[in-house]
């Protein structure tokens, strides 16, 4: 039997004047330049897009837009469903605040939570101890109502809460998610150079490279971007082998999400040998792009060779090269580095003609000694690093020494 409140509910002390909720249901947050591509992904996914912020998009969404944007996005890392928003002007009323919500009503008290605090010019003196209020409201919460309190688990909880703080506002999210987006569940390995999977998504849909296009990834590590071109060549969800936060909500509809994952299923291509391909100069680190094909079921669908790129020749004519070559922020010292990438543009120019080739960079020096002229040059974010992704139109020879031909009389 569920046991009886303690006392009859009555209205919390007096609050900070309260504004409707805006008027988006939720939040995707993505890597900084990829907000665009992320609207696509969620219009698709049945949402209605409100608008477009850094790193993030609003939009409406019921349950089945909810799911399915967390089933099927390539670019998102959180899906954030709110729950509450209200001005401040005291600390003491963040606390008032998230004890008001109906925390009981949306999640058991036996299933374990964190709390994360995020803040845009809030004046506040410690985010740790506002993060410790908010848990304190929401254990409190539930010890009102149930006469228990949920335990904490800040590793791996089943309700993540965000709390977002602008100067005068807070606003309150259940995670939908649970683990980042960007982490599939088949990934078993990273190197110490891997790009997040999200932003592997977003450049190779950045590139306009077509599923069925010859592609290559000459410095491929632990082989992220093979593993997001091979899923979307057979169109296959990038979430279908893990378990979402949304799971654990009482509002969780089982068969409305089996039906979301069945009609995914659905839409999948048959495996077979695809036009992709992956080197890495180092054995041991492409060992584990080979252990990552095989858990996600492409160990005979993409081609691995152990290469200096630049001993690599062109696997097809014609063909999309998309790379994070190292860059000042990983392997190699700038001086190597300043030394080498001449070596890569000569190898391109005389190697890849017809190829397109795009390169991602957070140096802004580099890629000007490749010897090459970048037809595009797309800012984005790798994590805190500020990037450029280059796109290059090769040409035969050398697109830095060769002259206009002058016309014969």
């Amino acid at each position: 039997m569920k046991p009886q409140p303690r006392r009859a509910k009555t209205p919390h002390p007096v609050r900070p004047e309260r504004e409707a909720l805006p008027p988006a249901s939720h939040f995707a947050t993505c890597p900084r330049g990829l907000e665009a591509l992320l609207e696509t992904e969620l219009a698709a996914a049945g949402a209605q897009v409100v608008r477009q912020v850094p790193a993030g998009v609003l939009f409406m969404a019921d349950a089945a837009a909810e799911m399915r944007a967390n089933l099927t996005s390539r670019i998102a890392t959180r899906i954030l469903r709110k729950v509450g928003y209200t001005r401040y002007r005291k600390e003491e009323h963040i606390y008032r605040a998230a004890l008001d919500l109906p925390w009981p009503e949306w999640f058991d008290v036996h299933k374990t939570i964190a709390v994360k605090v995020g803040a845009q010019n809030a004046p506040l003196k410690s985010l740790n101890f506002i993060t410790l209020k908010i848990k304190d409201a929401i254990c409190d919460r539930f010890r009102e109502e149930t006469r228990e309190r949920p335990s904490v688990d800040t590793d791996a909880p089943d309700v993540p809460v965000y709390a977002f703080f602008t100067p005068d506002a807070v606003t309150f999210y259940l995670d939908t998610s649970g683990e980042p987006l960007f982490k599939r569940g088949f990934k078993t390995e990273a190197s110490a150079a891997s790009i997040k999977e999200n932003l592997a998504a977003g450049l190779l849909l950045l590139s306009g490279w077509e599923p069925g296009t010859p592609l290559l990834d000459p410095m491929c590590g632990a082989g992220t971007i093979l593993l997001e071109a091979a899923d979307m060549a057979l169109n296959r969800a990038p979430g279908r082998g893990r378990h979402f936060a949304f799971e654990h909500y009482r509002d969780f509809d089982a068969a409305l999400w089996q039906r979301i994952k069945d009609e995914s299923r659905a839409k999948e291509k048959p495996l077979g040998r695809l036009p992709i391909f992956g080197a890495d100069q180092d054995r041991w680190v492409l060992d584990k792009a080979r252990n990552n094909l095989a858990a996600a079921g492409y160990a005979e669908a993409i081609e691995l060779k152990v290469s200096d790129a630049l001993d690599l020749k062109p696997p097809t004519p014609v063909g999309t090269i998309v790379t994070n070559p190292p860059y000042g922020e990983r392997l190699g010292e700038a001086e190597d580095l300043a030394d080498w990438y001449p070596l890569l543009g000569d190898w391109l120019k005389q190697n890849f003609s017809g190829w397109e080739a795009w390169i991602i960079s957070g140096d802004p020096l580099l890629p000007k000694l490749l010897g090459l002229k970048a037809s595009r040059r797309i800012p984005l974010f790798n994590g805190p690093i500020e990037t450029r992704f280059l796109q290059y139109k090769l040409i035969a020879g050398s697109m830095r020494d060769k002259k206009p031909a002058v016309p014969e009389n």
